[in-house]
């Protein structure tokens, strides 16, 4: 399975944007659908945003509109853009593979789950 490894969360203040990236290794990059989702401290991991390996992209009603994601398989990476950030984004990213779809219609979808996922990045708004 990949061994991924996210970079780029930080401290913005609302409103800002933040680029996350995540480069996978130990496999065939290209194959896998790979995705993002968060957690905070005592709730559950949110799922956030997938693609998959035909291009196809699916994004969580909660986060559509500010969050959009991508990637390149030259250089096996995962990227998350998020925008119009909240103090409620706070929490730990993760970059994750193996996706698990659940209430989508066209490409929007109610939860997202994965298999296994890297440590995480940081991400912190301030108001």
């Amino acid at each position: 399975q990949l061994s991924l490894m996210e970079s780029g969360g930080g401290s913005v203040q609302a409103g800002g944007s933040l680029r996350l990236s995540c480069i996978g290794s130990g496999g065939t990059f290209s194959r896998y659908c790979v995705g993002w989702f968060r957690q905070t401290p005592g709730k559950e991991a949110e799922g956030l945003a997938a693609i998959d390996n035909d291009g196809s992209t699916y994004v969580v009603d909660s986060v559509k509109g500010r969050f959009s994601i991508s990637r390149d398989d030259e250089k096996n990476s995962l990227y998350l853009q998020l925008n119009t950030l909240k103090p409620e984004d706070n929490a730990t990213y993760h970059c994750a593979a193996n996706c698990r779809f659940h209430d989508c219609r066209g490409d929007s979808c109610g939860d997202i789950k994965f298999a296994y996922w890297g440590r995480g990045t940081q991400v912190t708004v301030s108001s």
